[in-house]
């Protein structure tokens, strides 16, 4: 009996369960097992515990208590003894009668003070049968009994009346209709839970402290609300969430259908300045702004964040929670597997990997029968291709379905995928930065039978995969786009897909719970999806559209979603704009550009900035000469977030060492060049306090008259896009395609891919393709050395000079301050 409550406690079809069990079947255990959302009866512990404190419309009453209710006048001041009412429904018909102005008593049969009591009687409800030697003598004439058990005079009558056994099952009957009513009310409240929920979000109280402490430090001072309440506080309900320790849950696709009418809220995206290799605070702005809209002006936010590589964290730069007071807690949680959405990448991507070099060697070894034969196998006497098999003869224009029918013309048609070894362009992964992968030889095995080829690694957040996952808008449309991926061409030219290999079907299984983006809090309480972390040069940088349009339902139509995008507006924001709305259809309100006096000084012509090397001291005294000749590249990025037609709001992210003129002279110079407004920023040392002027301001930006547009239209030309971007965007005076790249463009187009969009992969330390020019380069020809395809992901991606997708490790990694204390298990040395 429980294993049945228990599946039908998890089937989402079923709203209601009522038990038609024998008296002796219904245990605590029993009772208790079935969901208090789903307790037709009324009779789970935590029921009754609603029941008696009087919360009406989270609970209901018991059927058989209703029906004896319901057959009860005015109980005012009148004495009502429960006999042999015992357990649940003994104790909340008790508390309903004491509700409804009644004395009550209890008793069993075989209790000594039985006699006294039926005397004092007006009323008497009786729950089980009752005994010979208890005669009715004792009941005082004129008493109302009802009897919630046969055996009895009648179920309600006075004592001087006659026995009238049709009237026995009259509780009984009227129970049932009890019961149906409480399926309908069950049944409505449960259409009322799938509709839109107001939050009723507790925000975390902040105190910071000057001067700052460590973020992980930070982070382990705020103690984070249990994520199912955090969940419940923004109205997703208990089968929307699959809970991963008590501070992160996956968020199940299923609310995008339930939430389908509810219209969605603003869309703010941070961007920056071209940036120094320090990184200028993208992400703690946007944590910033959310707690400053939530915690401190009571307007619905939503973070979206990227979820950040091991590499990094591991490697220099740390990790990618935000920093002070406005961080993702637990920033360990955060920075280490999180839910394990990058491991599952990784399995995917290196068992398709494996897929490639093991069909190639099966068909090198192999003639077209035997192949075929080990392909389609005979399993319990029968032969039948699989259903991907199948999808792969329709592409084929094999119309059949039978294994034996096959002409040796189309075994071998079907059996051979003929790849191109020297065309494979699908690597292995890994989430570790390791130089030494970086170029690699497969196959000297004795057992690979000669088969050796170069190959690489590159780091896992590379992946196609990962891009795929960031871009997808269901799970079907990601089976869908995990079949295109194109891994290599044929002897003849031709596309090699992941769906040719036959492996679509398990990819998607590996990823079926990537899919679902990771609900965590800010270091104030509010909420923050973490999903997707693709790399920002060969691949498009930003957070998932899942959990942008999650996030957009839950706010409501007047509150924000802020998601971030990688490295400067020059790269991520246009990649956004491109790429991520096209694939989405979602259109932004406002863009966020975060700068700092810092880069600003670079862009000047301040001394280089080095990660892990002190910074020079025109970086830590006022210079505003420095400052004013940097602010080009601000205007810069301004004008090319304008091309876009978004209204722009300048995020000044305030560092202890800048001057107040140095501050007004930015804030002066961004709002003279076209921004709507200019705000300076202290939420590092002040949390969501720190970021109120920047928050009212997005709030009015985002009021403002929005002409959204793309940049280029699909129909161009691959190269005409690439060089619409690199003049409008780059500022460049050209492109300039090597040979390999204008081959490449070639290919493409003749196999049908020209209609995508581009993914420029180019470095992010200047707007050129050389990082050591700073500011606004201006008359540079754009060298194109190579142009690749991610056609699972939907883009071109080319190359501008050698771009490395394998980082190495520096001489002295974060590594050596990460421990862990095996007391504790605390983890330290994080940043």
């Amino acid at each position: 009996i429980v294993n049945e409550i228990v599946r039908l406690n998890e089937d989402p079809n079923v709203q209601g369960l009522a038990l038609d069990l024998p008296e002796s079947l219904c245990s605590s255990k029993v009772l208790n097992t079935v969901k208090p959302e789903k307790d037709v009866d009324g009779l789970s512990d935590v029921n009754l515990g609603r029941l008696v404190r009087g919360d009406a419309y989270d609970c209901l009453v018991p059927p058989m208590v209703c029906a004896v209710m319901e057959l009860l006048e005015d109980l005012g001041g009148k004495t009502v003894l429960l006999v042999g009412a015992s357990g649940a429904v003994g104790a909340a018909l008790q508390c309903v009668l004491q509700r409804e102005g009644a004395a009550t008593m209890s008793c069993q049969w075989k209790a000594p003070q039985l006699r006294t009591k039926l005397h004092h009687a007006d009323v008497v409800v009786v729950g089980s049968p009752k005994p010979d030697d208890v005669p009715v003598s004792w009941i005082k004439p004129g008493t109302t009994i009802i009897s919630c058990s046969h055996g009895l005079l009648s179920e309600k009558h006075n004592y001087d009346q006659q026995n009238n056994h049709a009237a026995e099952n009259t509780v009984g009957s009227l129970a049932i209709a009890m019961r149906m009513q409480n399926m309908v009310k069950k049944t409505e409240r449960w259409i009322q839970s799938q509709q839109y929920r107001k939050w009723d979000l507790r925000c975390l109280k902040l105190q910071p402290l000057s001067p700052v402490p460590s973020d992980i430090e930070i982070s382990r001072a705020q103690s984070p609300k249990a994520v199912d309440v955090l969940a419940k506080e923004i109205g997703l309900l208990t089968d929307e969430i699959e809970i991963y320790g008590q501070t992160k849950a996956k968020v199940r696709l299923s609310l995008l259908e339930r939430l389908k009418d509810q219209p969605d809220g603003k869309y703010v995206l941070v961007a920056g300045i071209t940036p120094t290799p320090l990184g200028e605070g993208k992400s703690t702005v946007t944590i910033g702004l959310v707690q400053a809209l939530t915690a401190h002006l009571n307007i619905n936010s939503f973070a979206c964040l990227r979820q950040p590589s091991q590499g990094p964290t591991f490697g220099v730069k740390g990790g990618a929670a935000g920093g002070g007071y406005a961080q993702v807690i637990p920033m360990e949680e955060f920075n280490l597997h999180l839910t394990g959405d990058i491991h599952a990448i990784t399995a995917a991507n290196n068992l398709l990997a494996a897929a490639i070099d093991a069909r190639i060697l099966h068909e090198n070894t192999q003639s077209d029968k035997a192949l075929y034969n080990r392909l389609v196998p005979v399993v319990n006497g029968v032969r039948g291709f699989s259903a991907i098999q199948l999808a792969r003869l329709r592409r084929l224009g094999i119309n059949k379905t039978d294994p034996g029918t096959l002409t040796e013309e189309e075994i071998n048609k079907f059996a051979r995928l003929d790849i191109d070894p020297s065309t494979i362009t699908w690597q292995r992964v890994v989430d570790t930065n390791d130089r030494f992968l970086r170029k690699i030889t497969v196959g000297q095995a004795n057992t690979e039978k000669g088969f050796v080829r170069q190959a690489q690694f590159d780091i896992a957040v590379a992946s196609e995969i990962m891009a795929i996952l960031a871009l997808t808008t269901s799970l079907q449309d990601m089976k869908e786009r995990l079949g295109k991926m194109v891994v290599a061409n044929d002897k003849k030219g031709e596309p090699v897909t992941a769906e040719d290999l036959g492996v679509t079907g398990a990819l998607a299984v590996l990823m079926k719970d990537a899919i679902k983006p990771t609900l965590m809090q800010t270091l104030e309480g509010t909420p923050v999806f973490v999903h997707a972390g693709p790399f920002a040069n060969i691949a498009h940088g930003n957070s998932s559209v899942l959990a942008d349009k999650i996030a957009l339902k839950l706010v409501g139509e007047k509150g924000f979603v802020v998601t971030e995008a990688g490295f400067g507006a020059d790269i991520g924001m246009e990649k956004f704009f491109n790429i991520k709305c096209r694939a989405s259809g979602l259109v932004p309100s406002v863009v966020v550009l975060v700068a700092t006096v810092r880069a600003l000084k670079m862009h000047g012509g301040g001394p280089n900035v080095t990660a892990g090397a002190p910074l020079k001291k025109e970086y830590t005294e006022e210079n505003l000469q420095l400052v004013a000749d940097g602010c080009c590249n601000l205007q810069k990025q301004i004008q090319i977030t304008q091309l876009f037609g978004v209204p722009v709001v300048v995020a000044l992210n305030v560092f202890k060492t800048d001057s107040p003129a140095e501050v007004d002279l930015v804030c002066e110079i961004a709002e003279q060049s076209g921004a709507f407004d200019a705000v300076p920023c202290d939420h590092w040392s002040d949390g969501g306090r720190g970021a109120v002027k920047l928050a009212q301001a997005v709030e009015k930006a985002a009021n403002q008259k929005n002409s959204f547009k793309y940049l280029y239209s699909l129909e161009l030309p691959i190269v005409e896009k690439i060089r619409i971007i690199a003049q409008k965007v780059y500022g460049a005076q050209d492109i300039e395609l090597s040979p390999a790249a204008q081959s490449q463009v070639d290919r493409y187009t003749r196999q049908g891919f020209g209609n995508l969009p581009i993914c420029m992969a180019k470095t992010h330390l200047s707007l050129s393709h050389q990082p050591e020019r700073k500011g606004v380069p201006t008359g540079f020809i754009l060298p194109i050395s190579d142009v690749r395809a991610s056609i699972g992901a939907g883009f071109i991606y080319p190359l501008v000079g050698t771009m490395s997708t394998m980082p190495g490790l520096p001489t002295r990694p974060c590594f050596y301050d990460i421990d862990i204390d095996p007391i504790t298990e605390q983890v330290k040395g994080l940043f």
